[in-house]
Parts: C-alpha cells; structure tokens; sequence
C-alpha cells in the first residue's frame, strides 16, 4: 500500500485510515461500492485524495480479505 494506509489508535478508534488525514478506508470502500467513478469521489467528497489513494484503499481491503483465516465447522443433524 506504499505507506498510504495507516492504524492509529488515536484516530477513528483506530480504523485504518488514508495517511495524513482522518479519512477512513471503509468510507472510501463504501463510496466505491456505490458506483462512485474514481474522479467523483475525489470531486465530490475527498478533494485532497489521489486515484492512487482509493487504490490504496481497495488494495488494502484485497490484502486483508486474503490473509483472514477462514475455519468451516460441520453442522451436525
């Protein structure tokens, strides 16, 4: 994520938020999922973030999903 996703305990409960702001991924990841194009939401919500910056956000959403550990227990009838 080149450094562009930080936690801080101190910031939004510690959510992982866009370096140097208080903007948190998920609210980024939320504006995405609404179909938001890339430049809208830089125009519309976040005009000091980069395309880079809510790539950033996706990449870390991926990275998070694909280290999570998934345990399947068998449901017994």
């Amino acid at each position: 994520m080149e450094n562009r996703i930080t936690v801080n305990p101190q910031i939004h409960f510690g959510k992982p938020c866009i370096t140097g702001t208080r903007i948190p991924v998920q609210s980024i990841l939320e504006l995405v999922q609404e179909g938001l194009s890339f430049a809208e939401i830089i125009r519309d919500y976040y005009p000091d973030l980069t395309e880079e910056d809510i790539r950033s956000c996706i990449r870390f959403a991926i990275a998070l999903i694909s280290n999570e550990e998934i345990h399947i227990h068998a449901i017994s009838t």
